[in-house]
Formats: structure tokens, sequence, C-alpha cells
């Protein structure tokens, strides 16, 4: 039997970008649920998730009350009961800049292969792909990415790429059981924790993308940027002190 996922998508101040027609392809695939976050939205996010939620098969919605983070809707929406369902998780971005077809072909890579528990999407712009990057982008997540491996001692080409899966095993519970000291690199935290609850170096498998396009009014500022990379340290430090 085919794996399923349960893939969650964070949202916050959505209203004017989600497009809802693409969300509800996503989750009419047939191996595919989806968990819906809104992350304290102002802007009525929230009304339009809770219509998409109406009005779609295998699709809920899970409202925070004050805006946490990124990091914290993600995990909010992994340790959700409707997470508990599927053999996969795994998390996308609510722009979808990861286009459908390559999120169903992610899942159809973590039903082939085994022994792998972790799957990356990774944006790396090789000829015959369509990876659709600015130039600011790409250039602060090279030395984003660089960082990132060093603290993971492992080398992570693209750890911030809004498109992962994770085998809902006893390791990935152990890995999401309490917050993250991030908002915007929680998902080097996350990598770092399933490597120490068990997840060999062989466990992760990071997988090119044929498609990606970044889209316009993108919040990764240089602001964010900068905030994400100084939160390396905290980070590390936080994964040595749970490694204990």
């Amino acid at each position: 039997m085919a794996d399923s996922v349960c893939l969650v998508m964070p949202c916050f101040n959505e209203r004017s970008r989600l497009r809802v027609d693409q969300v509800q392809l996503l989750a009419a695939h047939d191996r595919v649920s989806m968990v819906l976050v809104d992350d304290g939205s102002t802007d009525g996010t929230l009304d339009l998730l809770r219509s998409i939620e109406r009005d779609t098969p295998r699709v809920s919605v899970i409202a925070v009350a004050h805006n946490a983070g990124k990091g914290e809707a993600v995990r909010a929406g992994l340790a959700s009961p409707a997470a508990q369902q599927s053999s996969w998780v795994g998390y996308v971005d609510a722009d979808l800049s990861t286009p459908v077809a390559e999120i169903v072909r992610l899942l159809d890579i973590a039903s082939a292969r085994t022994g792998v528990d972790v799957i990356l999407g990774s944006r790396v712009a090789l000829l015959g792909r369509d990876v659709q990057r600015s130039a600011f982008r790409h250039y602060t997540g090279r030395i984003f990415a660089t960082l990132a491996s060093i603290v993971l001692t492992k080398p992570v080409y693209d750890t911030q790429c809004g498109a992962k899966l994770f085998r809902r095993t006893d390791a990935f519970a152990r890995s999401i059981d309490t917050p993250f000291h991030s908002r915007w690199a929680f998902d080097v935290e996350l990598l770092g924790r399933l490597h120490q609850a068990g997840v060999p170096a062989s466990g992760f498998w990071e997988e090119p993308l044929l498609e990606w396009h970044d889209i316009g009014e993108s919040r990764r500022t240089l602001r964010a940027s900068l905030r994400a990379s100084a939160d390396l340290l905290p980070i590390w430090l936080a994964l040595r002190a749970r490694g204990r």
C-alpha cells in the first residue's frame, strides 16, 4: 500500500496570497491530508481557512490564539491528532513555491526509498530545472546553508526549503516534543534533533526540485535573514544541551 502523508501548512496573514485552488488540488490527492494552521492572523486568514475546511475533504484547521512564529505553528500541526493518521508527515509553505506536482513527487520518493526517514526538497538551479529564485535569496541562502552545515556537522545544501517530509517514528515524536528556539531557523534545530534522536546520516535524503518559483512579497527580508543566522548560535547551544 502506498504511503500517506499529512501536510502542515502554517499561515500568518495569508488571505491575499493563499491560492485556494492549489491548496484544494493538493488536498484532493488520495494519499494526502492537510492541517492548515492559522498563527494568530489579523487579516481574516482564519475565516478563509475555515471555508477551505468546510469545502475540502481531509482538511482540518488549527487556530493559534497569538502569533508564535512559523516554527511553533508547524510544530502544532505536526503534533496534532490529524497528523497521527498517516505514515509520513511534513510541511509546505503557504505560498506553495514548491508546486503541487513536486510535493507529490517527494512523497513518491519517500515511499520508494527504504531506510530513509527524512526527505528534504532542495532548491538547486541545475540545467534542465525550473528553479526561479531571486539573487538575494540565493546568496543569503548559500551563506546560511554553510553556517547551518557547521551547526549540524553535516553538508546540507538547503535547510530552509519549505517542502519537507518525515516518517512518523518515535524518533520524530521526540524531535517535536518541546518548542523550538527560533521562528525562522527552526528547520535546522528539527534536523539536529532528529539526528540526536537516532536518525543516521543515511536516513536523510535531499532531493533537488525540478521546479520551484520564488513567489513575490516574500517574508524572507534582510532583517529576517540576519535574525535567522543569529539564531544558529542558540540552536547550536540548545542541541548540545539536549544531547547530554
